[in-house]
């Protein structure tokens, strides 16, 4: 048995990116760049007015009154020219005339009506000076010039960012081919009635909600009965896949058959232990074509595996920073927390928010590793190094988020 923090180095040492591959923009989502992306034009492309108002040469004095020799709206092509002692009116984003170097406001200026009543001229009773209210070429990003960093998590702004510049597709992280096995003789679907002894799969749901939110699809290849032969054949399926996750068979019993078929399969285990509660018989193995994850059998054990271990190492397939425990925040907690004996005790907890204490967590304390209603309600981890004693409200803790959560 390994302490988490070796557990997860041995297989952040084998553990790398999936090749890039090219996909379409509006596809990205969620991906992260694996190339940087250069910007394609300049923004803005031409000098665009950043105001209603009009376009003028130079200082305006108080008082002064200029002839109105033109009028640019946004869309209007670049390259027209301001006539001396005049003004152009412009709208926001249209071109600034060649010859102007300020646009004064709409609410600085005042329209003079004329005889025909017609408005041709304009009067400046504070004059021009300040702000020039102009964009001017390339000052956002000019062409050539990095537009988002190799790395780059490719959320909603930044499609819009690469949609701006005509970009159609970026190289990002492949995702990864995932499987499950659910393994043992109790366990049934959960459409299917249990009969006495049985209880039904909660392991591919969570598993498949859980790839779902890192945008990978899972493969559930079926329900595994002690028997080495359907085991053995369902393995060797899943091995063609990229990652291969079990649940189940993985601790000291007789009919625990899941390391010795992966050994039957040439896969090299980095451990088969961890020092955390709940959780402890768990395997991370590698082969050459992929990545073997057998988690507990209890449903809370696999979920803190999941989260512990193997979420971090898809998110790193990903191209994702991430590693055990990354990613954890302060918090206070909220009422007393329990001690933790020889192991690390990762509890669920609900988060809420203080004005005055910032993130604070509630426990929800588990009947067991089979009690998935605790782990359920669950929005974050706690976790609660081996040894620490009980611990009062008002304490400080570390909170792991598992969701988007929003507090109350």
């Amino acid at each position: 048995m390994i302490a988490p923090e070796e557990a997860w180095r041995r297989i952040h040492e084998r553990i790398t990116a999936r090749a890039p591959s090219q996909t379409r923009r509006t596809a990205a989502l969620g991906r992260v760049l694996a190339s940087t992306v250069a910007a394609q034009v300049d923004v803005p492309p031409f000098d665009t007015s950043a105001m209603d108002g009009f376009a003028v040469d130079g200082d305006v004095s108080p008082g002064s009154i200029l002839e109105i020799s033109a009028t640019l709206a946004a869309g209007d092509s670049p390259g027209h020219t301001l006539r001396p002692g005049s003004a152009v009116r412009i709208m926001t984003g249209a071109p600034v005339p060649e010859g102007a170097n300020r646009v004064v406001p709409i609410e600085a200026s005042e329209l003079q009506r004329q005889a025909d009543g017609d408005r041709r001229r304009v009067r400046f009773p504070g004059g021009a000076s300040g702000p020039d209210h102009i964009r001017r070429r390339g000052e956002v990003s000019q062409r050539g010039a990095t537009l988002l960093d190799r790395g780059h998590l490719l959320g909603p702004g930044a499609l819009a960012l690469l949609a701006s510049h005509g970009v159609a597709e970026v190289e990002v992280h492949a995702r990864p081919k995932v499987a499950s096995i659910t393994t043992g003789d109790e366990v049934v679907p959960p459409e299917r009635e249990p009969d006495p002894g049985q209880i039904r799969d909660s392991h591919t749901d969570f598993l498949g909600a859980a790839l779902a939110q890192l945008g990978i699809v899972n493969e559930p290849l079926g329900i595994a009965p002690d028997d080495p032969a359907t085991l053995r054949r369902l393995v060797q399926e899943g091995l063609r896949r990229d990652v291969l996750l079990l649940s189940g068979g993985v601790s000291m019993g007789e009919f625990d058959l899941v390391e010795g078929v992966l050994a039957d399969h040439g896969c090299e285990p980095l451990f088969d232990a961890v020092a955390i509660q709940p959780g402890k018989p768990m395997v991370a193995a590698v082969h050459p074509g992929g990545w073997v994850f057998a988690l507990p059998g209890n449903p809370a054990s696999a979920m803190v595996c999941f989260w512990l271990f193997v979420r971090p190492a898809l998110r790193r397939m990903l191209g994702f920073d991430d590693g055990f425990w990354h990613g954890a925040l302060p918090a206070t907690a909220l009422a007393p927390l329990p001690a933790a004996k020889g192991r690390d005790l990762f509890l669920p907890g609900v988060v809420e928010l203080d004005p005055e204490r910032g993130v604070g967590v509630r426990v929800v304390v588990p009947q067991g590793s089979h009690d998935v209603v605790a782990y359920a309600h669950g929005t974050v981890l706690v976790r609660l190094p081996k040894g620490t004693p009980e611990q009062p409200e008002g304490s400080r803790c570390e909170v792991l988020p598992l969701v988007e959560w929003v507090p109350g």
